[in-house]
């Protein structure tokens, strides 16, 4: 039961998390409609949710102060309470708060340090100011005095005097081992109102030796005074809904509603009659005048309120909760909750599936057996279809990376006192989970970097004929098998001769260099380089530009930047869909196999021995008209051995530039399962990882960005001296 516990609150704690994610979400769409009623339900809902849930498991804290949130909504949807910029700000505060208890309470079973309970105190304060005496319907129920007599009649209907709800639980055998503590939810309920008295019952329990320790048999008759709605009172039993037989009978609620719940309780009639007496919902005189009503008559009206939550036909099993709840269980079957460390265990066991068929297809090759050569076509076949079902299970849309950044936008733009709108689109691509793990923190730099330097503060937009709210844009897309992110704003754009100057500062650039213009601003991204004139809370301290690029690179990406003086800067991310396998182009110099990116190939050709001659002098050669610099990769990786009479040159691009790569020979496309090369091998210039190829030797993957950077610099060299065709 302590595994199904723990299993149980983690599910709380990812929903939790997932809640006020669309909390926050949902409270900035407010901004720019307060009167949304649907949004302020939305928030209403996953409080309640959020606070709910907590309660079962005894998360007090969690509880106490969701539910001053919580109060504040209600007050919200009643009208009672305005929406504005100051309680939308208070509100996002609270998110941040029950993230924190989320956090610390749930998931570390901890509790808050003295700064935390001091800024909860300071929220709850201000909530109270948004609080105010509730006025609701059962309310009024409840304050009118009871009438003289046993039963009062209303809209012809005899009424019991109870000014409270009655709610009848039968919960199922397995309640204790789906993980569930009944006592829990009675506690809950406390919190929704107050109990007035509960009759247990086990009328259910077998003899001692046909009873089972692990098995529930209880059963209450419950009084609670509430002035929540039946729908709230029935959330509370959302996760044992399968579990228990639940029904709710409104307060003053008709002797029909009674004489109906008594037909469905298991216990005979006398013995259902003592427990509503025993929980003080019905009087003597109301119980002996229920049992003189006509069962048939009785039927007949409750079937036509819509107060009474009825069982369904299983009353043993079942729970009778509001339709809403009913659907919201069958949205959830669809999908099945794995750990991510699984899907990375799948991902390198199809990974290693995919060289040992290479492999296997090397040995059916050289064999005579037509027959084995078709059966190992096609078990490669179902290999790579199960490598792309495995690829698709890792990969997430980057809607839920770029949501995050809304409340970025907003607490950035106050602070910097400007008035900066963020639109999003292509929310919906998908790429690997890790790498929108990992580009989240150098987005959030490059978005700041954006506020803070690129949109100007409104009056000087103003001034330039430029509105003065800013606008900055979060876009993505696919684009020949990589997915493209772009960050772009409408502000001052890049200072092109400041950058110059301070490259030359720097020494970064030759005094009679004529960089383009593309060269000088990427010179952002070189270490320490900053053209800001004054350091800010955000940027200017020449720290972070590098280390972006840095990231980025590390993902097998690129990024790169152009920028207009007066209209803005749009900054372009290019990163591969999965970090596991890449579909490469395989190539052999000397005894050494070498991989290049398939997306990188443009197109091959053959260097005759005339030609090669001279492309060894000049280092490249015309391309229908255009000038192709060459890279001799024997030279360049230092590899011994007979050149070959006939050469092969792969042109391969990045960005808008060609270079070609001078190989021995043209092995085909290759499926690259990648393998990292470790620290040891982390100076290498040139080389992005590993594979193994079938035959069980080591092919390096070539870096093309980084070969391209060399190779603009004027490097040639040999990068290191290796023996990669080891097994």
């Amino acid at each position: 039961m302590d595994i199904n516990l723990d299993s149980a609150l983690q599910t709380y704690i990812v929903e939790a998390r997932e809640l006020l994610q669309d909390m926050e979400k949902a409270l900035l769409q407010l901004e720019s409609d307060p009167t949304d009623s649907d949004t302020i339900d939305r928030i209403f809902r996953g409080a309640h949710t959020i606070k709910g849930s907590a309660g079962l498991f005894g998360l007090t804290p969690v509880v106490g102060f969701t539910h001053f949130v919580e109060d504040v909504l209600d007050r919200v949807r009643d009208g009672h309470v305005a929406i504005d910029r100051d309680l939308i700000a208070l509100l996002l505060a609270c998110t941040d708060h029950i993230a924190e208890l989320v956090e610390v309470v749930a998931e570390r079973g901890g509790s808050l340090d003295a700064p935390a309970m001091q800024r909860e105190a300071g929220l709850r304060e201000r909530l109270l100011a948004y609080q105010g005496q509730r006025t609701e319907a059962a309310g009024a129920i409840a304050a009118k005095p009871a009438p003289e007599g046993a039963v009062r009649v209303l809209d012809g209907e005899p009424r019991v005097a109870s000014p409270h709800w009655h709610i009848s639980l039968r919960f199922g055998e397995d309640v204790f081992r789906n993980g569930m503590d009944p006592f829990s939810f009675l506690r809950y309920l406390n919190t929704l109102g107050e109990i007035q008295n509960i009759a247990t019952t086990a009328q259910g329990m077998p003899e001692l030796a046909q009873m089972d320790p692990e098995s529930c048999y209880l059963g209450f008759e419950i009084r609670l005074r509430s002035e929540q709605t039946a729908e709230t009172i029935a959330e509370v039993f959302d996760f044992v809904r399968e579990d228990c037989a639940i029904r709710i009978i409104e307060p003053h609620g008709t002797l029909a509603d009674y004489r109906e719940l008594v037909g469905q309780l298991p216990e005979s009639e006398e013995e259902a009659g003592q427990l509503l007496l025993a929980a003080g919902s019905l009087s003597d005189a109301e119980w002996q005048q229920l049992l003189e009503a006509a069962p048939q008559a009785s039927v007949e009206s409750a079937a036509s309120l819509p107060t009474v939550f009825e069982a369904t036909a299983a009353a043993d099993t079942t729970v009778a909760v509001v339709p809403q709840a009913r659907e919201a269980k069958a949205r959830e079957n669809v999908y099945v909750r794995v750990h991510a460390d699984k899907l990375d265990e799948l991902i390198n066991l199809v990974g290693e599936l995919v060289i040992a068929g290479a492999g296997a297809k090397l040995l059916a090759k050289d064999a005579a057996e037509a027959e084995l050569r078709d059966a190992t076509a096609g078990v490669a076949d179902l290999v790579e279809k199960t490598l792309d079902c495995a690829l698709r299970m890792r990969m997430v849309p980057i809607g839920d990376t770029f949501s995050r950044f809304q409340r970025v936008v907003r607490d950035v733009s106050q602070e910097l006192g400007k008035d900066i709108e963020l639109t999003i689109s292509g929310g919906d691509t998908e790429l690997d989970k890790t790498v929108v793990e990992r580009i989240g923190d150098p987005l959030m730099h490059l978005m700041r970097n954006a506020m803070d330097h690129g949109i100007e503060a409104p009056s000087v937009r103003l001034a330039a004929g430029k509105p003065a709210k800013g606008r900055l844009r979060l876009n993505a897309f696919h684009d020949a098998g990589n997915i493209i992110l772009e960050i772009a704003d409408d502000g001052a754009g890049l200072n092109r001769e400041r950058i110059l100057e301070k490259a030359r500062e720097r020494n970064l650039i030759p005094a009679t260099a004529t960089p383009s213009d593309s060269e000088i601003y990427n010179l952002i991204f070189e270490p320490g380089f900053s053209t800001a004139a004054a350091v800010t809370n955000l940027s200017g301290r020449g720290v972070g530009m590098d280390v972006v690029k840095r990231n980025i690179t590390a993902l097998r990406g690129t990024i790169d930047l152009d920028s207009r003086p007066g209209q803005g800067t749009t900054i372009r991310i290019r990163l591969p869909l999965t970090l596991a396998i890449i579909h490469g182009f395989l190539v052999g110099v000397g005894e050494a196999s070498y991989v290049v990116p398939l997306e990188r190939v443009q197109e091959c050709l053959e260097l005759s021995p005339t030609a090669h001659d001279s492309a060894r002098r000049c280092g490249y050669i015309d391309l229908r008209g255009q000038v192709l610099p060459l890279l001799f990769l024997r030279d360049y990786f230092a590899i011994e051995g007979p050149i070959v009479r006939r050469q092969n040159v792969v042109v391969v691009h990045y960005l808008d530039k060609k270079i070609g790569l001078v190989v021995d020979e043209l092995m085909g496309e290759y499926q690259t399962v990648i393998k990292p090369l470790g620290k040891l091998f982390g100076a290498l210039h040139g080389i992005g990882g590993s594979s193994i190829l079938g035959s069980g030797a080591v092919a390096l993957i070539l870096d093309i960005p980084a070969l391209f950077t060399r190779l603009s610099e004027g490097d040639r060299t040999p990068s290191f001296n290796h023996s990669p065709s080891v097994s």
